[in-house]
């Protein structure tokens, strides 16, 4: 796997590299759901780039950006593991030069869920991916379902600006115990992680009464907010119940529909999401 840094070494690399080229954008602290996404590129093309970049731009003032993990040693070696070809690890210089001022905004889509609760973080998303697929410029680009209002923004602006890019977006990878993997969940203490349980349960109960008949958005979001609120170490942000393209809310579900969630574990941010086909 060779690995580069700045934009003239990106370029020769990926001029050498043979055939298709599927890429994965990471901000590292790999876990399996990262890895799930680069062996899935392995698979399905010639060639796989990886990108590590923890994006400023994309963090609130109140979020602690230098708190956020790393471990490019391990990331490394995982990728290595997995299959990619080219790693690319650029620094705040190479994709933030001084007196930067371009930025990509996509409209409507960006304004719910996550939107609302993270002002600008859509903003420092959309810009980083389309400068990242500008530099690599892959055929295919894989995303976690897991955060799912991103995908759909993604998606958007490549539809939006004539991206000749396809977007993957690959199942969620849970622990064992039904937990979606997070680099986040690092920050979890015992009883927190336990209690971080509340997400994945609350989305089965939902999805339990779905399948049973259940078509009343506000019933399935009121059974959501009822295990989440019952545990202590949780703090709800918001439940949702939305069109899967649109990210509307619903009243009553006709079609494919994402039940999606933020809660606070203590200080830690989590988010969980289904499809319901």
């Amino acid at each position: 796997m060779r690995k580069v840094i700045n934009l003239e070494d990106l370029r020769d690399a990926r001029t050498a590299l043979p055939g298709s080229i599927g890429f994965v954008p990471t901000m590292g602290f790999l876990h399996e759901g990262h890895l799930s996404l680069v062996k899935r590129a392995c698979r399905e093309l010639d060639s796989v780039v990886v990108s590590i970049f923890v994006n400023p731009t994309q963090f609130a003032p109140t979020d602690d950006l230098d708190a956020y993990p790393r471990d490019l040693e391990r990331d490394i070696a995982l990728l290595q593991e997995a299959g990619a070809d080219l790693l690319w690890m650029p620094n705040n210089e190479v994709m933030y030069p001084p007196d930067y001022q371009t930025w990509v905004e996509v409209g409507e889509i960006t304004k719910p869920l996550e939107g609302e609760k993270r002002p600008g973080h859509f903003r420092g998303v959309t810009t980083i991916v389309a400068k990242l697929f500008n530099a690599v410029q892959p055929q295919v680009a894989y995303f976690g379902q897991k955060d799912a209002q991103q995908v759909a923004v993604i998606r958007q602006m490549v539809r939006d600006l004539n991206m000749p890019i396809e977007i993957v977006a690959s199942p969620i990878v849970r622990e064992r115990d039904g937990l979606a993997m997070s680099s986040r969940n690092t920050y979890l203490n015992p009883d927190e992680r336990q209690a971080a349980l509340v997400l994945s349960t609350s989305i089965q109960k939902a999805k339990f009464a779905y399948d049973n008949g259940e078509r009343d958005a506000g019933v399935l979001r009121a059974k959501m907010e009822e295990i989440i609120n019952a545990e202590p170490l949780a703090r709800l942000e918001y439940v949702s119940c939305a069109d899967y393209v649109s990210l509307a809310e619903l009243d009553i579900i006709e079609r494919k529909t994402l039940i999606s969630m933020a809660v606070y574990i203590g200080k830690t941010r989590l988010i969980d999401n289904l499809i319901l086909e």
